[in-house]
């Protein structure tokens, strides 16, 4: 059953398709006596193989193929990260974005405890 040029999936979906014409009133495109089509109970699924089987389905397959590209690569630049990019970094990383979508920067232990302080001077 299996055909050349054709993956197990592909011919279950051409036999699938066909049986499903079949099983719809559409004319066989083989002749099969009275006799065999008794003997196989009239299964779309087996005509449908029988044909397929015959190379007279007119049903194909396209798979598309990578398209070759004529241009040579180009070879990217590495960056190095300087130090002012990790500082950045490293700044990004102490924010946090809100569920309004405002970017709010984490507390540092050492801003709390002059908030802290602040606050109890104020109070005396």
């Amino acid at each position: 059953m299996e055909k050349e040029g054709f993956s197990k999936y592909e011919i279950a979906r051409i036999l699938g398709a066909r049986a499903l014409q079949i099983a719809m009133n559409a004319p066989l495109l083989i002749k099969i006596e009275k006799e065999d089509l008794e003997r196989i109970k009239f299964d779309a699924l087996k005509i449908a193989e029988i044909e397929f089987n015959s190379d007279i389905l007119p049903i194909s397959v396209k798979k598309p193929m990578p398209q070759k590209k004529e241009e040579k690569l180009k070879r990217g630049k590495v960056a190095l990260v300087s130090d002012k990019k990790k500082e950045n970094l490293e700044h990004e990383e102490e924010k946090e974005i809100t569920e309004e979508g405002e970017i709010m920067e984490l507390a540092q232990p050492d801003d709390e405890t002059e908030e802290v302080e602040e606050e109890s001077g104020e109070a005396e």
